[in-house]
């Protein structure tokens, strides 16, 4: 979800040009500022990681010595270059103890600390996806009374040096607290505790949007040249806003960050930008749907957008339904000049809502009419971007629409900070919210993304197994476990099978099992084909939790869908293995579908498929000699294979014929 990022004033923005956009004033502790300090992560209601040697540590002035005590054991150190650190003896789940840590001349003291087994939760929108708009969300906020479970929120910020810290603070788990946490992570440790593993930890760090490159480290992408084009994609990014600082200046440049404000002026509507008859001598062309920062604008402020459209006379005096698409964040919409539309954040989750606005009859004319859309931007990416909401004009009474895709006329009417969407940048994430954590003591990791770099899916192969690496080097502790979602169905529905960015990434994922201490949650059968964000995160946290109740506390369950192993061609068919099949396939609500099938033409048709024993049996009657299978192998696949447990197949495939995003980089 988009916050409203703290004010940058025209120095920083300038800074920013030269790659220092971000406020790295977290990195600048020195012992100077105090004679004891420890960072965000020690605080009341912390959780500490049972059966490890957990590290705590701070900052004292150079040769202080220090003291940590809990549960009777004591520790002690001497600060060195400012920094000091000790590892406790390692405990059993329990508590709550007091931490303490002294040194002559201070004593911090943390309460109502607990031991147990403490969880990270990261990713991009799916996982930072809060309570509080998932299903059901008004009943489970009032149930979350778990004191044995902690929550501990990253406060979002980016840099382009690792910091040492963090903002936040660890809180107890209930309904006052737990509506704008991490839904995934709240289910998944809500189930840990059911199924008696307890206390909790859980440490939500995530930014909706964003790719695996923004969460690993800038020596794990530099050490792959497979990952070059995003680094040089980065110094693109800063040579962009270089030219747009030249372009515009600061004539455009405002300290406001108030979008009710910003909103409020109407300056530019009393220049009539949005008039029929404007003068578009200054504004420029971009091809829309699009995310501005794609079309070159590296910015985060206020857009206009103008399009001319040409109204039949049939249509003339009536009512008309505008549609324009997703908007980024905010907007105001006009039509001939009048407002007709209007989107701000007291919608909930504005940057994700299609706009679709009806323009009343009284401003339809016949012949040239004009479409304008004030745009605000405040994070991220911005402006009128694709979905499956199309962008078109019509009365809505099966006349066909006017197409408003294509070029519209854009004047930018103010910049709020050039720089924008650092979040996205390689490492800005894993240096600004990862790092700073590190060496805090965990048991491991849930992560939930994916969509970001969808479009890179063969990339993703390599970068999302770098990225966990990376985690896994920088925490120092082992192979510590690490369980993904693979992406939920999503889109429209396609009647013949085909070719898909999202499958292919879904693939990626599935073959990051090949990790050690992995393991993958499948939901290819709760997504939403209109919303990228389903609201049945419940179903998510249960089977992340299944994992890990599998994994890593001995619990006799199945925890994986049934997973695709090998295949034998038998006389015009295909008969398929499986993996996790021992409790028997199943073909829920009616026969076997998501089933297709291909010759060496490569071309896939829909097959017949069915359940013989632990396999499965596919032909069909347009495939006399058949070589290979997919199974739902599409944006939002038509599929039903699941296992006697109730968890659904892996979407997967036989062959290995190169995607459609094999030389996306």
């Amino acid at each position: 979800m988009k916050t409203t990022k703290s004010f940058l004033c025209l120095a920083s923005i300038f800074l920013c040009l030269v790659g220092c956009l971000e406020s790295n004033s977290l990195n600048d502790i020195t012992p100077s500022e105090s004679a004891l300090k420890l960072p965000a992560l020690f605080s009341d209601h912390m959780v500490l990681q049972q059966k490890l040697n957990c590290p705590v540590w701070g900052w004292a002035g150079d040769g202080t010595p220090v003291t940590v005590e809990i549960n009777g054991q004591k520790v002690k150190t001497t600060a060195r270059d400012g920094r000091w650190q000790v590892r406790l003896p390692a405990l059993e789940a329990g508590g709550p103890y007091t931490l303490t840590v002294r040194t002559p001349g201070r004593t911090i003291e943390l309460k109502d600390v607990l031991v147990g087994e403490v969880w990270v939760c990261s990713g991009q929108s799916n996982m930072e996806w809060p309570v509080e708009t998932s299903n059901n969300a008004q009943a489970e906020i009032a149930a979350a009374k778990y004191p044995n479970m902690r929550l501990f929120t990253v406060e979002k910020a980016t840099s382009s040096e690792p910091l040492q810290d963090v903002t936040g603070h660890w809180v107890l788990c209930t309904p006052e607290t737990v509506g704008d946490f991490s839904a995934v992570g709240y289910f998944f440790g809500r189930d840990l505790l059911k199924s008696g593993i307890k206390p909790v930890g859980l440490i939500d760090t995530t930014w909706g949007g964003t790719p695996a490159e923004a969460w690993t480290s800038t020596e794990a992408l530099k050490s792959n040249q497979e990952f070059a084009p995003i680094l040089a994609r980065d110094a693109d990014s800063k040579r962009i806003q270089a030219q747009l600082l030249e372009k515009y200046g600061a004539k455009l440049m405002t300290d406001e960050r108030n979008t009710d404000v910003i909103m409020a002026d109407t300056t530019a509507l009393k220049k009539g930008w949005a008039k029929v008859d404007a003068d578009l001598s200054e504004w420029e062309t971009m091809e829309l749907p699009i995310l501005w920062e794609n079309a070159g604008l590296s910015l985060d402020g206020v857009v206009w957008f103008r399009r001319e459209i040409t109204i039949p006379q049939a249509w003339a005096g009536r009512d008309l339904t505008l549609k324009l698409s997703t908007i980024d964040d905010i907007d105001l919409t006009y039509f001939n000049g009048t407002q007709i539309g209007r989107t701000f954040f007291d919608t909930p989750t504005p940057w994700m809502a299609p706009r679709i606005y009806t323009v009343p009859g009284n401003l339809v004319r016949a012949g040239k009419n004009v479409i304008a859309v004030r745009v605000l931007d405040n994070q991220g990416g911005g402006g009128i971007y694709p979905s499956n909401t199309p962008m078109q004009i019509g009365p809505g009474d099966g006349a066909n629409p006017i197409d408003l895709s294509g070029p519209w006329n854009y004047r930018i009417e103010r910049i709020m900070a050039l720089g924008s969407g650092q979040q996205n940048s390689p490492a800005r994430l894993y240096n600004a919210m990862l790092a700073p954590l590190v060496p805090y003591g965990i048991k491991g990791a849930i992560w939930y993304q994916g969509e970001s770099n969808a479009d890179r899916a063969y990339q993703y192969r390599k970068l999302f197994a770098a990225m966990i690496r990376d985690w896994r080097r920088a925490w120092n502790i082992g192979d510590f476990p690490f369980y993904f979602v693979q992406l939920a169905n999503y889109m429209q529905r396609k009647a013949e099978p085909e070719n898909s960015a999202w499958a292919e990434l879904r693939e990626a994922q599935q073959m990051t099992l090949s990790l050690p201490h992995t393991g993958m949650a499948v939901i290819i059968d709760v997504g939403n084909p209109n919303d990228i964000h389903p609201r049945d995160k419940q179903t998510v946290g249960k089977r992340l939790a299944l994992i890990a109740q599998a994994k890593d506390y001995g619990r006799n369950v199945e925890y994986s869908g049934p997973v695709y192993s090998s295949m034998a061609v038998e006389d015009g068919r295909i008969r398929l293995n499986f993996e996790h099949a021992d409790s028997g396939l199943v073909a829920k609500d009616g026969p076997l579908t998501g089933f297709a099938i291909a010759g060496a033409d490569r071309k896939f048709h829909w097959a017949d498929a069915s359940i013989e024993g632990k396999t499965i049996v596919v032909k069909s009657d347009k495939v006399a000699v058949p070589v290979a299978v997919r199974y739902a192998w599409a944006d939002n696949p038509a599929c039903n294979l699941y296992n006697g447990a109730g968890l659904p197949a892996s979407p997967f495939r036989t062959d290995n014929w190169p995607g459609i995003t094999v030389n996306n980089k």
